[in-house]
């Protein structure tokens, strides 16, 4: 497992971020290194865990979702029970693309894809809120996107190079 990221491994992964098909090849030439020495290194990273895998950037308008629906749940307890009840039928949900744990007054943040309102009253009515534990569903509709990234560009610099530490403020 590597312990730390260097400056060529935040470039790789800053590369991957824009082009995840990119060639070993044209990717060490990006980097500035031997493409075995790169690929190498990609390797490292997915063996770490660092890289979980390859995924297509989808036009989910192009596929007929145009709705983005962020829904911010509320259990009625907080029980590890409750927690790992709702945890478990929520990956059942085929219109789920995410659902995070909250802090502060919601207790999940959970994002689907619809149609449009008639298909999103559908998920609300036979998944949403048939959920184990829910006492509220408030749901909030995306206008558009502005950004979407899987990390933020700060984020890789933020990584500490290899052999130092953060230092607190």
């Amino acid at each position: 497992m590597l312990s730390a990221l260097d400056s060529l491994d935040r470039k790789i992964l800053r590369e991957l971020i824009q082009d995840a098909r990119i060639s070993h090849l044209a990717l060490s030439e990006r980097v500035g290194l031997s493409a075995t020495a790169c690929a190498r290194r990609v390797l490292q990273m997915e063996k770490a865990g660092i890289i979980k895998g390859y995924a297509a950037n989808i036009d989910v308008n192009a596929l007929g979702f145009p709705l983005t629906v962020i829904v911010h749940i509320t259990l009625d307890r907080q029980s590890e029970d409750a927690l790992a009840r709702f945890e478990t039928e929520i990956h059942k949900c085929p219109d789920v693309i995410s659902c995070h744990l909250m802090s502060g007054a919601d207790d999940y943040q959970v994002q689907v894809l619809a149609c449009g309102m008639e298909d999103y009253e559908r998920i609300h009515k036979q998944h949403l809120s048939r959920l184990p534990g829910v006492a509220r569903l408030q749901s909030s509709f995306a206008m558009r996107t502005v950004v979407k990234r899987s990390i933020s560009p700060a984020a890789l610099i933020m990584i500490r190079p290899a052999g130092t530490q953060r230092r607190g403020k």
